[in-house]
């Protein structure tokens, strides 16, 4: 008996899965728990033609094309179209002369991590190495490591190899295709498929990083206190705070597991006597359960956060503020501090800024120029996600006064996966720019199983 998709069974070398056939849900799965994917066919890539191969197809056939990676953020359960994975395409190059490393499409920053490290050498990862290290890229990149000190990781990508909607291979770089090049820093995927990225390295081995921890009950203080001092620190030092209610987890340091803290994350680009000097203002707030600022190595900074290592079902949400004021700490108190019974494991407020702000060139981050981002996140059992959902709107609604409509790409969650949504994130101009390139490299919209933006018309 034959199918239609035959055509690919005989094309790729990567494996092929329809649903029903073993492996097929173990090839959809994602790191979200919650956003398993259902595609009528699967593309288990091993190389360029392979994914060459399968948009092709899609194309062929007016299917759209979705990509996972990592598989962190997934707005769309792409139930018509070809997936393709990228998990067995890996490779992590390491030219340390020029301090330059090639990704392949299906890289997680822990690979990343693994192979520069050694080295004395460091890329503006995000606080969970398990994220795919191109699909961060494409959103931007912002570190909550080295964000302030040396801006988004898309600055530093020197060159994309990516396969558009007409099949076709092509290096995207700052002279080939340079339109494109600059379009693929930030649109989250809308313009094709990213096989592998070169992207500059930091000469980082060390730096002073990690939390501090208090009672949660001391949030209103510690987080006002937070927010006077961040405000007036140095681009060298990165730095959040958070509203936590941590899960027995045993990844996590015994002292923190089960209970509600409220924590200060901070990390420092430059000497360890600066940066102990510029944290003693917190450390000066009082006796913490934990306290782990110390020098440490690039790898372990990255650790930090102690986000799960494996996959977990979580529901979020992301935005930015313009401003973080007493009225605005009122409002987060209530709906999450103290009191508030929220069911809410994470509200963590990010102070942007720095290089954040600095763009090397022309490129689609609508981020740049926000003050602070919110990462709100709960665990989305069956039996917890209403009541979560809830509690993250309540949260969105709270801090309405102060929202952007500019926040990095990479924090926008799928309630904002709609068109409309998405233009007011990226704003009408660099809306419209975007939507004029899609009608170059992708009239037919192939890539819109995503945070979308259409070709225009």
């Amino acid at each position: 008996m034959t199918d239609k998709f035959d055509w690919l069974r005989d094309h790729v070398t990567g494996a092929v899965f329809v649903p029903g056939e073993t492996g097929y849900a173990a090839e959809c799965s994602t790191f979200n728990l919650l956003t398993p994917l259902t595609p009528p066919v699967v593309v288990g890539a091993t190389g360029v033609a392979d994914v060459e191969a399968a948009v092709r197809f899609a194309s062929a056939n007016e299917m759209p094309v979705a990509v996972r990676g990592a598989g962190h953020s997934q707005p769309h359960q792409a139930s018509d179209a070809v997936l393709i994975t990228l998990d067995r395409m890996t490779a992590v190059q390491i030219d340390e002369d020029s301090a330059v490393a090639r990704i392949a499409g299906g890289a997680r920053w822990g690979d990343v991590v693994d192979a520069t490290a050694p080295l004395g050498l460091a890329a503006p990862v995000g606080s969970a190495t398990t994220v795919g290290a191109i699909g961060y890229v494409l959103g931007g990149g912002q570190s909550p490591i080295l964000g302030r000190a040396y801006g988004y990781a898309s600055d530093y990508v020197t060159e994309f190899e990516v396969v558009t909607a007409d099949g076709v291979r092509r290096t995207a770089n700052e002279v080939e295709n340079a339109d494109l090049f600059q379009a693929l820093k930030g649109s989250r995927g809308n313009f094709g498929v990213v096989t592998a990225m070169r992207i500059a390295l930091l000469p980082v081995e060390t730096l002073v990083a990690g939390g501090l921890y208090f009672p949660g009950n001391d949030a209103p203080r510690v987080i006002r206190a937070w927010r006077d001092w961040a405000a007036k620190l140095p681009d060298a030092a990165t730095t959040s705070v958070s509203i936590l209610r941590v899960a027995p987890m045993p990844h996590l340091p015994q002292v923190l597991r089960g209970q509600f803290v409220t924590a200060i994350r901070f990390a420092y680009a430059g000497p360890v006597g600066e940066a102990v000097e510029q944290f003693a203002p917190m450390r000066a707030l009082g006796p913490a359960m934990l306290d782990t600022v110390e020098e440490v190595p690039f790898a372990t900074a990255t650790t930090m956060h102690y986000d799960p290592p494996t996959p977990v079902p979580f529901l979020e949400r992301g935005m930015a503020l313009s401003d973080f004021t007493d009225e605005a700490i009122n409002a987060l108190i209530k709906v999450d501090g103290p009191g508030s019974y929220s069911p809410l494991g994470n509200v963590e407020i990010r102070a942007l800024g720095g290089a954040l702000d600095r763009a090397p060139a022309p490129d689609a981050n609508p981020g740049r120029g926000a003050a602070y981002q919110v990462v709100a996140v709960g665990r989305g059992t069956a039996n917890d996600s209403p009541a979560v959902l809830t509690a993250l709107d309540a949260l969105e609604q709270a801090l309405q006064p102060w929202r952007e409509d500019r926040q990095p790409p990479n924090s926008m969650t799928p309630e904002q996966a709609g068109v409309d949504e998405v233009r007011r994130v990226y704003g009408p101009e660099l809306f419209d720019r975007l939507a004029t390139l899609k009608a170059k490299y992708d009239p037919d919209n192939l890539f819109r199983v995503n945070y979308n933006i259409p070709p225009a018309l």
